[in-house]
């Protein structure tokens, strides 16, 4: 492995790496750098989440800037905060470079306060793709002289519904000039980009693509239904220094998880597209400072989230889709340490767990749920290492001590050893005192439930809560289940619904949504596009294959509806698209 000092890197941004701790370069750092340096080609790196793709990209755009005031880089990503973390490690970065200046441009903050900074005079711009597309709409944003296009988590921002915004931003950047793109996966459609926009990229892949990282090591629970949330708090009981991220499927899951947990006693918040930005900025401050210890999201809400020393990525639910597993469980297990994935099932989702393996490459560990005493024990040595391990101010509680020996003189040292861990510890021993320990749950039973439970929850159809709605794409158009969540979460009118079942035909595609969001649906689609086909939806009835189309003016005249099954909070359950 390679240090920053043998890559080639100009002297001011090696002054900067050496104040922020930079030695090593990660093997995906190790590779692009020199090459970027050294070639003006195109290229596609392919790494895991957690792996130093900003300074791989990030380093070699900064050495090669001119000192001209015009933008030369634009770094588009998918979230506000991966926008604001690149945009600060560019920075530090930066920290002794002359004539470099850095903006982040993004949604859910005044667009006034960005205008200003650009036209100040910037070099390099990282952003969101609605709000770049919307300052190039404006005249803001010039794009003439972009030298560097970097594409940061592409198959994040395909996935969020940005497809749209990334070819009319990159139809604007000059021909000449050098697109990287980052990816930890490298899905059909990113090659259809890359084949697109690129111009014979290099590619560099570093480790095995799409699968889990190796420092991070797979577990479940087995229990039965309703007895999840327990097995969750005896999870947290048994790491006193547990720091990390549950995932849920959906903003109602996550918001009475997170308020359950607080009930409790347990240092946590909810994140999910409900949370004002404002909020979200101060909890994600918090978070980062270890305030808080776990955060409680769904999988839209953690998008951009990278912090380095998360112990556990903890999935109260698991996905639906098995690259969300690897990106939930590689952000834990970074920069050379490891973490745990830590999966609570019951056995109607036994049969994930083996294409899940299959994808990472690992197998996953059954664990025991912690028994009340294990659970003590492990907190009161916890409790016990911390008193052992506290500083003391002698000084400064000197003038007190006497008032406390005079209080506590009469107590022998075993007496007030035991007081004052019973005073911190008491908690978990009224809690588990009379505790029954979880029971195994026999895996044959719980696989002959897997499928009848599967099939139960495909026949219950929820009326109250969904409607039909069909929408002119089917299969002959390209369309598939990704897109089609991209597409509904990218109009601002049907942002955040619940999504039930999906049919898929040739030319026409049957969704079901939250009926709250019926009055929206004719004028969602309205002004929308797909591969230059204009989209039509209309809400219909119970749909079979030789059921008549039912317009939405129809509809409001007073027929009748169906509702399909719910799959509540799936993978493209509250996916939310940047706000402009």
């Amino acid at each position: 492995m390679k240090t920053f000092k043998e890559l080639g890197l100009n002297a001011h941004l090696q002054q900067s790496l050496e104040e922020l701790g930079y030695i090593e370069a990660t093997p995906i750092q190790e590779e692009s750098i020199p090459f970027l340096l050294e070639n003006d080609q195109d290229l596609i790196g392919l790494a895991q989440t957690g792996t130093g793709k900003t300074a791989a990209f990030g380093l070699p755009i900064l050495h090669k800037l001119t000192e001209s005031k015009d933008t030369q880089a634009i770094i588009l990503c998918p979230t506000r905060e991966l926008c604001l973390q690149i945009s600060r490690e560019m920075t530090g970065f930066a920290k002794h470079s002359k004539h470099v200046s850095i903006a982040a441009v993004y949604g859910g903050e005044p667009i006034d306060t960005q205008i200003r900074q650009l036209r100040a005079g910037v070099n390099v711009v990282v952003g969101t793709p609605g709000r770049v597309h919307d300052l190039i709409r404006r005249k803001i944003l010039k794009m003439q002289t972009i030298r560097f296009v970097v594409l940061d988590e592409a198959d994040e921002m395909l996935d969020m519904g940005f497809k749209e915004d990334l070819d009319d931003i990159l139809a604007d950047t000059p021909k000449e000039k050098q697109t990287l793109l980052f990816s930890a996966t490298m899905s059909s459609i990113i090659r259809n980009i890359a084949k697109k926009y690129m111009h014979q990229p290099h590619e560099i892949s570093v480790g095995k693509k799409n699968v889990g990282a190796d420092n991070v090591v797979h577990q479940y629970y087995l229990v039965k239904p309703g007895q999840k949330y327990e097995a969750l708090r005896r999870a947290l009981d048994s790491e006193p220094d547990v720091y990390g991220i549950l995932f849920c499927r959906t903003r109602a899951e996550t918001q009475q998880i997170a308020d359950r947990l607080k009930e409790d006693r347990y240092s946590t918040e909810a994140l999910h597209g409900e949370i004002p930005q404002n909020l979200r900025t101060l909890i994600m401050e918090r978070f980062r400072q270890r305030k808080v210890q776990l955060l409680v999201a769904t999988d839209v809400a953690a998008r951009g989230i990278d912090v380095n020393d998360l112990t556990h990525v903890i999935n109260y639910n698991l996905p639906d889709m098995n690259d969300a597993y690897v990106h939930r469980s590689g952000r834990t297990g970074r920069a050379h340490k490891s973490g745990i994935s830590l999966s609570i099932l019951t056995g109607r989702e036994m049969h994930k767990i083996r294409d899940l393996e299959r994808k990472i490459g690992k197998p996953f560990q059954l664990k025991k749920v912690p028994s009340g005493e294990k659970i003590c024990e492990k907190q009161l040595l916890s409790l016990v290492e911390k008193m052992k391990n506290i500083q003391v101010d002698e000084k400064e509680i000197a003038p007190f001590m006497p008032a406390v020996e005079k209080i506590l003189g009469g107590l022998t040292r075993e007496e007030l050893l035991t007081r004052f861990v019973s005073a911190e510890f008491n908690h978990f021993l009224n809690l588990y005192k009379n505790s029954k320990d979880f029971e195994s749950v026999p895996m044959e039973k719980q696989a002959e439930g897997a499928g009848r439970d599967r099939r139960e929850q495909r026949e219950r159809q929820p009326e109250e809560n969904f409607i039909n709605v069909r929408l002119n794409i089917g299969k002959k158009d390209k369309l598939d289940t990704k897109t089609l969540f991209g597409l509904i979460n990218a109009q601002k009118e049907l942002k955040g619904a619940e999504i039930g079942k999906i049919k898929m035909m040739d030319s026409f595609t049957v969704f079901g949504i939250d009926k709250t969001k019926e009055a929206d649906i004719a004028r969602s689609f309205r002004s929308a596009r797909f591969h230059g086909k204009e989209l039509e939806a209309t809400v219909i009835g119970d749909f079979k294959m030789d059921s008549p189309k039912r317009s939405f003016s129809d509809r409001k005249r007073g027929g009748g509806s169906g509702r399909p099954a719910a799959r509540k909070g799936g993978s493209g359950a509250g996916r939310s698209r940047e706000r402009r």
